[in-house]
């Protein structure tokens, strides 16, 4: 193993930024609903720090510390198992919320599985493709139809859950990776066609899914209101906020009109209480994160670290992206969570893993 040097202070820097910052807007936006369900102000609080930043943390120091081509050895494995638990949320360990079947029960900690292929995807490709004497980053045998096959196989089992968001990151971020390999152009282009075509199905091929996409082209409020409420309210807390926002715990929307504050539209309690300069503080700090990330994979020292921290830092920021556009009203409503600041134990442990996983290649550049 080489010797490494100080990993990137300023993305260390950003991670803890963000961290303290989504515990800070957690507190204000679950206070509400955590004193009605479980008579505690801070209940989700407790819970985001119990079972996800404290796992996080401690991913984040293994990851940090663990040299990065050792992923190389257990990419193949680290993405077997991760398909063993997304088979086994079909079983008597998995459970439903929502409709959603996405989750494992095992003992005390349930768990996305999903969301552990923004790490184990990545990784495995990053592997599988970092060999330039391989051939497989320009040929259609060797490339391109395994590719379409590994993906298709995950595909299938994420949208069996159904969790769409998370396979449009994850493949989003996947085919990042392949092109930065050396893809070659027409293979790019068919495997985007595929994508549209396969995904224009999904859309088409269920009415909840159709639903969310027709509304957002919809103009027409009063004939869609129920449809279009979530995007109605998240603009309305949005607009409300002005320039330096109600005030930190002053939101009026997050209880009573806010679907999902404290998840899926947290971004709007942002922009409510800390107003346009809080919110274009918090994106300020995403594009110094996103901007560091791309430094260091610029100067990783070898084709398997490029890849590693291209696909880790695309995947957040593709997520981050969409879930402030669709708040924002940008992009039709998907129900994703905003890396490291919504509530959710293993999205914010996987998402500080993936950080120490790309600090860790910043040592090494």
């Amino acid at each position: 193993m080489k010797k490494g040097h100080r990993p990137d202070y300023i993305f260390i820097s950003c991670i803890i930024i963000l961290a303290v910052f989504g515990l800070v807007i957690l507190s204000s936006a679950s206070s509400d609903t955590g004193k009605i369900k479980f008579n505690d102000t801070y209940y989700y609080l407790k819970h985001q720090i119990i079972f996800g930043l404290s796992l996080g943390i401690v991913g984040f120091l293994i990851a940090s510390n663990f040299y990065y081509q050792n992923w190389k050895k257990i990419a193949v494995y680290a993405l077997l198992i991760n398909i063993i638990l997304l088979l086994l949320v079909f079983t008597s360990l998995g459970f439903a919320h929502r409709g959603a079947s996405r989750w494992l029960d095992i003992g005390p900690f349930s768990f996305q599985p999903a969301e552990f292929l923004k790490i184990t995807f990545i990784v495995y490709l990053a592997a599988w493709l970092s060999n330039k004497k391989s051939g497989r980053q320009k040929s259609f045998l060797k490339g391109f139809v395994p590719f379409i096959v590994i993906s298709g196989i995950i595909g299938g089992l994420v949208l069996s859950q159904p969790a769409t968001t998370i396979l449009i990151i994850v493949m989003a971020s996947a085919l990042i990776v392949y092109f930065a390999s050396g893809l070659k152009m027409s293979h790019l282009f068919l495997i985007v066609l595929l994508g549209i075509i396969a995904l224009i199905f999904v859309i088409y091929a269920t009415p909840y899914r159709y639903e969310r996409v027709k509304n957002f082209f919809i103009e027409d409020e009063t004939k869609y209101a129920t449809s279009r409420y979530q995007i109605n309210q998240a603009q309305e807390a949005i607009r409300s906020g002005g320039l330096f926002g109600v005030g930190f715990g002053k939101s009026t929307t997050k209880f009573r009109y806010l679907p999902e504050p404290i998840g899926d539209s947290i971004f709007a309690v942002v922009a409510e209480e800390l107003g346009f300069v809080g919110s274009l503080f918090l994106i300020s700090v995403f594009i110094l994160f996103f901007i560091r990330g791309t430094l260091i994979a610029k100067k990783a020292n070898d084709q398997f670290g490029k890849l590693v921290v291209m696909g880790l830092v695309s995947a957040i920021a593709i997520q981050t992206f969409i879930h402030i556009g669709a708040v924002s009203g940008l992009v039709p409503l998907t129900g994703v969570p905003l890396p490291f600041i919504s509530y959710g134990g293993t999205a914010l442990a996987v998402f500080l893993t993936m950080s120490g996983i790309i600090v860790n290649i910043s040592k090494y550049t």
